[in-house]
């Protein structure tokens, strides 16, 4: 979703993004190279703060889909095609969503 190749204007980073893509990804030997790198250009409290940051976006997404708060309609608009394709719609939690904008599921 983010180009990589592309210059952030961020000190560190290319190796934010590769770090990024790598705590989501199951290549354990990129993540490692990944945290070494950020670590080396950033030092590594950097490496804490990125995995806290990610830790924390999953931890707020399951909360909100736990206590059943639908995603906004804005987002349900932009994302129809790709919620199809992936099978998204399908998901239990989807009800919440659906209950609220049932034309946009």
């Amino acid at each position: 979703m983010i180009d990589p190749s592309q210059d952030s204007g961020v000190p560190g980073g290319k190796e934010i993004l590769a770090f990024a893509d790598a705590a989501i990804g199951p290549d354990r030997p990129a993540l490692d190279r990944a945290r070494a790198d950020l670590a080396g250009a950033l030092g590594p409290k950097a490496v804490s703060a990125a995995s806290a940051v990610a830790a924390t976006f999953t931890k707020n997404d399951r909360l909100a889909n736990g206590t059943g708060i639908p995603s906004e309609l804005p987002m349900l608009k932009n994302s129809k095609d790709i919620r199809a394709e992936l099978g998204i719609n399908d998901f239990r939690t989807a009800v919440y969503s659906r209950t609220h904008y049932p034309d946009e599921m």
